[in-house]
């Protein structure tokens, strides 16, 4: 299997997403860091090289591998965020929850504290003078460079803030500090934006999850009136400064999507079985730049090779197209056989190819 550059495989992105017949499906393969935890990494290490088209830039480290974990990822470390929220987690590299809201009653509102994005990104410190060399070096290899905000910007944010139930509760009450609160976190989110904006990012990625296994977290009507207008001010300047705009969600967000498709996204990144690969298809295809994530509840982790095999032919076949417009992604976390890590990665590398 070929070897790709980093150049090489930011073309074939960029032309996947603006339809300009890419050589090849773009494909994606992460490993959560809870996976050095729980397989063997030699096993690991041995499937990496062994798969170069997924993993180009991969050098087996010399001695023992000590996997670096997110400040939200590390068990038995609680950490409280720039929002003054606090995460933790029951397993080393799994990125934990919030179980402290700081901001559960409202009478705290006129105190509380906005971060600073020329200090912070909302989850951690900033080095925007780093960013800066890093995007600029990243130019010089011909790179197509990505950046984006914290996972859970506005919505996901809001509720790490308050506690899910009393933003929902918030949104029928018609609260209008949840209004002016959700002002400030869009104002603080701009403040990033227009930095990447600036440093030249491609492309800038706005991703929080707004889906359930069966339905979205929040009412279609409620994300109209509250969280939409918060996306669009986020995706103006974006689109201003020439850079592409990438959405992601986890999770069933179909009836999220009439009013998602007004954004103005070129890529969306959303789950393929919870939402249905047909469904997908009928309603998204040759509309935006699909970035499929791949199964990871069903025949990845419960299924046999040959049915993984199948899945991703049948992905390839029904949402892609020799024009492009499709992009896909798997994120390996614990539990999937690797006779499946196999096929998965053998069939990600093979139909890549399909329309080349």
């Amino acid at each position: 299997m070929m070897k790709l550059t980093s150049q090489q495989y930011g073309e074939a992105q960029r032309r996947s997403i603006l339809f300009e017949k890419p050589d090849f499906i773009p494909m994606r393969f992460a490993i959560n860091g809870a996976c050095w935890h729980t397989y063997p990494q030699e096993a690991l290490f041995e499937l990496m090289e062994s798969h170069p088209f997924l993993f180009p830039d991969f050098q087996r480290p010399e001695g023992e591998f000590v996997p670096q974990h997110h400040l939200v990822a590390r068990k038995g470390q609680p950490y409280k965020d720039d929002w003054g929220c606090v995460w933790e987690t029951t397993m080393e590299g799994i990125t934990g929850t919030v179980t402290g809201h700081p901001l559960q009653d409202w009478s705290d509102f006129k105190n509380y504290p906005i971060p600073d994005p020329e200090k912070c990104m909302g989850i951690g410190p900033v080095d925007w003078a780093a960013e800066q060399r890093s995007i600029e070096q990243a130019h010089k290899n011909g790179g197509f460079v990505q950046r984006g905000l914290r996972h859970g910007h506005t919505f996901l944010q809001v509720c790490d803030i308050r506690g899910y139930e009393n933003v929902l509760f918030d949104m029928e009450d018609e609260e209008p500090l949840l209004e002016e609160l959700l002002e400030k976190i869009t104002e603080f989110n701009l403040g990033i934006i227009q930095r990447y904006v600036e440093l030249g990012a491609d492309l800038i990625a706005i991703p929080e999850d707004l889906g359930m296994q069966v339905g979205p977290m929040l009412s279609p009507d409620n994300f109209r009136k509250y969280i939409i207008p918060c996306y669009h001010k986020l995706v103006a300047p974006i689109k201003k400064g020439g850079c592409l705009v990438h959405m992601h969600s986890d999770g069933d967000i179909r009836s999220l999507i009439p009013a998602l498709m007004e954004c103005d996204m070129n890529v969306l990144n959303l789950q393929d079985l919870v939402n249905g690969i047909d469904w997908i298809k009928d309603n998204l295809k040759g509309k935006v730049c699909i970035d499929l994530d791949i199964d990871r509840q069903l025949i990845t982790p419960f299924g046999t090779p040959k049915e993984v095999d199948e899945l991703i032919l049948k992905e390839v076949r029904q949402l892609g197209s020799r024009e492009g417009g499709l992009t896909m992604v798997y994120g390996l976390y614990p539990g999937v056989p690797l006779e499946n890590v196999k096929a998965l990665m053998d069939a990600m590398e093979k139909y890549a190819f399909y329309y080349g």
